[in-house]
C-alpha cells in the first residue's frame, strides 16, 4: 500500500484524460456516443454512493466518484462537437435498466455489494459499444485518456486498506477495460487480428 494521499494525483490524472477526449471530441477527431457517456457518469456514481454505504473511505471511494464526472465532462463536449452521435443502443437501454434495478435493489435490500455489481454490470454494458469501435475501428478513438484512466486506477488500488468486494471491485474493473481499450486503440489490435483471421480466406480466393 502506498501513501492515501496519492489518490489525488489519480484523480487529478483521470480529469486530464477527460479533458484531452473532450478536446478531440470537439476537434471533430473522436466520434463518442453521447447517450453512452451519460449512463458511464450514472454507474460510478451509483457505485460510490454503495461504497460509503459500506464503510469504504472517501479517499478509498473518491476515484470511483471522479470515474463519474469525467464521463459527464465528455457528455458535455459532444453538445460543441460538429458530428456528435446520439443513437440509443441495445447495451444503452440494458445499462440504463440494470443502474435502475440496481439503485431500487440498493434502497429495499440496503445491500452495498448488489449495487456496485449492478453499476459494474452497467457501466460494462454502457462502456461495451465503444470497445467494440476501438477494437474494429482505432482510428475513431483517442486512446491517452484510457491510458491515464489506467494509471489512475492502477494508483487507486494501490493506496486501498482492504482487498475485499466493496473495495476493490469498482477500480480494478475501470484497470481491467482502460487497459484494453488502450492496446485496442494505440496498438490496433482489433485490426491486427481481423487482418490475420481474414488471410486464410483471402489466399483461398487465389
Amino acid at each position: 500500500m502506498i501513501d492515501q494521499n496519492w489518490i489525488f494525483l489519480a484523480v487529478a490524472i483521470n480529469l486530464i484524460g477527460a479533458f484531452i477526449y473532450a478536446y478531440t471530441v470537439v476537434k471533430g477527431n473522436t466520434r463518442p456516443n453521447r447517450v453512452t457517456w451519460f449512463i458511464l457518469s450514472f454507474a460510478p456514481l451509483l457505485a460510490f454512493a454503495a461504497m460509503i454505504s459500506e464503510g469504504v473511505s472517501f479517499r478509498e471511494s473518491v476515484f470511483t466518484l471522479e470515474t463519474g464526472i469525467s464521463p459527464m465532462i465528455i457528455f458535455a463536449s459532444t453538445f460543441f462537437a460538429k458530428q456528435p452521435k446520439w443513437k440509443i443502443t441495445k447495451f444503452d437501454v440494458s445499462c440504463g435498466i440494470l443502474s435502475v434495478i440496481g439503485f431500487i435493489l440498493w434502497i429495499i435490500l440496503k445491500d452495498g455489494w448488489i449495487a456496485i455489481s449492478f453499476a459494474i454490470a452497467a457501466d460494462g454494458l454502457a462502456f461495451l459499444p465503444t470497445l467494440v469501435k476501438a477494437f474494429r475501428y482505432p482510428e475513431s478513438e483517442s486512446p491517452y485518456a484510457f491510458m491515464m484512466g489506467a494509471f489512475a486506477a492502477a494508483i487507486a488500488l494501490a493506496i486501498l486498506t482492504s482487498y475485499s468486494f466493496e473495495y476493490v471491485a469498482f477500480p480494478l474493473y475501470i484497470l481491467v477495460v482502460d487497459i484494453l481499450a488502450s492496446l485496442f486503440i494505440y496498438f490496433k489490435l482489433g485490426k491486427r487480428i481481423m487482418r490475420n483471421v481474414e488471410l486464410p480466406e483471402s489466399e483461398m480466393a487465389r
